[in-house]
């Protein structure tokens, strides 16, 4: 890795939990500066502009969500199992400390549907993503004989993620962990029936 490529990796390592946190509009060159310790010339010297800054900090912060998530499925063997790693992660009970802020899928799908196309392409492309990946676990599971064949793959995983989603968003703007409980466990309930 070359020096101009580190520098561009630690300002991304520095600024993401940032931008996850306070959102792209509220994220300042100053939050930036005061992250990394680096001067104006030298972020905008390693990027073009603020947004290729926070298009460069969502890539980091979803490869970081996905990363666990993997590496947690890789340690399980049935295909509910590997469904359950997603209750594990998204539950909220402290086990994972994925990105501060929450998740970045959330987080920037709510902040950029309407005010940043780029940044929305981003989380749209991650939930289309994701969607497949849950889609084909549950396909496979079917193959498997462990999911019963009539299961709509697609309905199942978005209603995953919606409730997974949902769970984050209640607690995290009502302050309540308990009050994701119920999506959590409707989520349980989905994965069983499959």
């Amino acid at each position: 890795m070359t020096k101009a490529e580190k520098t561009r990796q630690f300002i991304i390592e520095k600024t993401a939990p940032i931008f996850n946190k306070k959102g792209y509009a509220s994220t300042s060159l100053s939050d930036m500066t005061d992250a990394t310790g680096l001067t104006k010339g030298s972020i905008y010297g390693n990027f073009t502009d603020k947004d290729e800054v926070a298009l460069a900090c969502f890539d980091h912060n979803h490869r970081t969500v996905r990363e666990t998530i993997s590496k947690e499925m890789a340690q399980r063997t049935s295909y509910r199992d590997k469904l359950r790693v997603y209750v594990d992660v998204y539950s909220g009970n402290g086990k994972f400390n994925l990105v501060p802020g929450g998740c970045p899928i959330l987080n920037t799908a709510i902040e950029a549907a309407d005010t940043h196309p780029a940044l929305k392409t981003k989380a749209a492309e991650a939930i289309e993503g994701w969607k497949q990946k849950i889609v084909t676990l549950i396909e496979a599971g079917k193959a498997n004989k462990e999911f019963k064949p009539v299961t709509d793959s697609e309905q199942a995983a978005l209603s995953i993620i919606a409730l997974l989603e949902g769970s984050i968003m209640i607690r995290r703007t009502v302050g309540q962990s308990g009050y994701g409980k119920p999506l959590i466990a409707a989520v349980e309930n989905i994965i069983n029936a499959l």
